[in-house]
């Protein structure tokens, strides 16, 4: 089973949604990287002057320049929607000998006057791609954002993970992991887990900005709790502190301690 990254929001519309990041509601800009789109085998799009589109509550979306993409696979089609903040868009099916991918890519060839600057640009959805590249590097779920941080921090806090009762996991060596706009996540030496406790599940999920998960569910006496912690075996090299450390869900734990107080639960998609 795959699900969509840990402290990486779902999509809910045509680029998805997270965490509102300001007051300005849209922005474009150029972005300084090599941007390539893979599908069926071949490169669908492959640009040096892509334009990054941020837009407050959607994650971030790469425009590439209509010469840069291989308009020969792109077949037009009749959907056509329409955003207050961007204008009409219009559709294509990305198609490469038998494969294909309605609907995938789209464009606005009258964009608002705040957002001109994706006139003749064309965008295609993540996940309808086979793959991505920023440089020589495989990116997964969606495009990085270049105003998001993520620290992960070595501490001495004191964290105590308790469910049913049972104290699952403590430890006064913790990586805290701060995420812009997500809840600070706690991240714990497996010698300072129950790990008998842990049931290995199959469940993975990527994150463009840590790496591949794995999950573990939770069984404390006849308690059953489904994919409520993970770890990654192999994070991308930004975020090295990370490998093999176990994190709990703090919005699915019953009580969660750092330095002796109990954590309030935050409200998160995963809630």
């Amino acid at each position: 089973m795959w699900q969509a990254g840990v402290g990486c929001p779902m999509r809910d519309n045509e680029t998805g949604s997270i965490a509102g990041r300001g007051v300005q509601r849209i922005h474009c800009e150029q972005s300084p990287r090599w941007i390539r789109v893979m599908f069926g085998g071949q490169v669908v799009a492959d640009s040096k002057q892509v334009m990054l589109l941020l837009e407050n509550g959607h994650l971030p979306v790469y425009y590439f320049p209509l010469e840069d993409v291989r308009m020969d696979l792109l077949i037009p089609t009749d959907k056509r929607t329409h955003c207050p903040y961007k204008g009409d868009a219009v559709y294509w099916t990305v198609q490469v000998k038998e494969n294909v991918s309605r609907n995938a890519a789209w464009a606005y060839p009258q964009p608002i006057p705040e957002v001109v600057g994706i006139k003749d640009y064309i965008a295609f959805y993540w996940d309808k791609m086979g793959a991505w590249f920023e440089e020589d590097e495989e990116v997964y779920v969606h495009a990085r954002d270049p105003y998001r941080r993520v620290d992960a921090l070595r501490s001495s806090r004191r964290v105590r993970v308790v469910i049913a009762g049972e104290t699952v996991a403590e430890s006064s060596r913790p990586t805290l992991l701060f995420e812009t706009g997500l809840p600070t996540r706690y991240y714990i030496p497996k010698v300072d887990v129950q790990m008998d406790l842990l049931v290995p599940s199959e469940t993975t999920s990527r994150c463009p900005y840590k790496g591949l998960s794995h999950y573990y569910s939770i069984k404390v006496g006849e308690k059953l709790l489904k994919d409520i912690a993970w770890y990654y075996p192999y994070p991308v090299p930004e975020c090295p502190r990370i490998e093999n450390l176990v994190c709990f869900y703090n919005e699915r734990v019953d009580e969660l301690y750092v330095d002796g107080k109990q954590q309030e639960k935050p409200q998160t998609p995963w809630s």
